[in-house]
């Protein structure tokens, strides 16, 4: 096999790839807030003790975490559009796909991180008069963050991962700006070697990082 990589210029990476990679990132890092956000709200609902609100929460976060994550992208990107009579974007539906299926995740990770925390803490907030949104907002979910930040980032790391399976629906992201310069090159094999290898040296870059950022957590506590 004759391996020619010459033709990835500068003028290729910034026509092809770097849009790609933008997108890639820019979702990781919507689908991480909004994943945050809503899968807090989801643990909270199944620490809340009341069943109308554990079960909801349950049910959505299972059953979430029960489907392959390319399957929710197919399905979310051909039924919904059938449903409302007309189509929404493969971006757009890149974004919303990836937030409702990560709060599923993050609402476990947001979950043990709650829970980690000695309920002494819980009862010196009540006893100073707190009411209970107080001392989540105050006290636990503070902390809860802070311990949960490495297994946090470490989703975050795999989200960006996932970010390659819009492929399926035809989004623009980074594997896809490979893709389409092999092809108008003629020279795919090589396009995806050098997506692999520069998906590689992100998320191993990223994940030296949190590897740090957890021991300087550890030794702060």
């Amino acid at each position: 096999m004759n391996l020619d990589f010459g033709f990835y210029n500068w003028d290729v990476i910034s026509s092809y790839v770097l849009k790609g990679l933008y997108f890639s990132v820019f979702l990781t890092f919507v689908a991480t807030l909004g994943g945050v956000f809503f899968g807090t709200l989801l643990a909270l609902m199944r620490l809340s003790g009341k069943k109308w609100l554990d079960m909801p929460a349950a049910i959505y976060v299972n059953g979430m975490r029960s489907v392959p994550l390319v399957m929710v992208i197919l399905g979310f990107f051909l039924l919904v559009p059938f449903m409302i009579g007309r189509p929404i974007g493969a971006e757009s539906s890149a974004i919303i796909t990836f937030i409702a299926f990560e709060a599923a995740y993050f609402s476990e990770i947001m979950r043990a991180g709650i829970q980690s925390i000695p309920r002494g803490q819980v009862f010196a907030g009540q006893a100073v008069g707190m009411s209970y949104s107080q001392n989540m907002k105050l006290v636990i979910l503070p902390q809860a963050f802070r311990n949960m930040l490495p297994v946090l980032l470490t989703q975050t790391i795999i989200l960006f991962q996932d970010t390659s399976l819009v492929y399926a629906i035809g989004a623009y992201d980074l594997l896809k700006g490979f893709e389409t310069a092999g092809k108008n090159f003629g020279r795919p094999t090589e396009s995806y070697l050098l997506a692999a290898v520069v998906y590689f040296v992100i998320c191993f870059s990223l994940s030296y990082v949190v590897k740090r950022i957890h021991k300087k957590i550890a030794i702060i506590r």
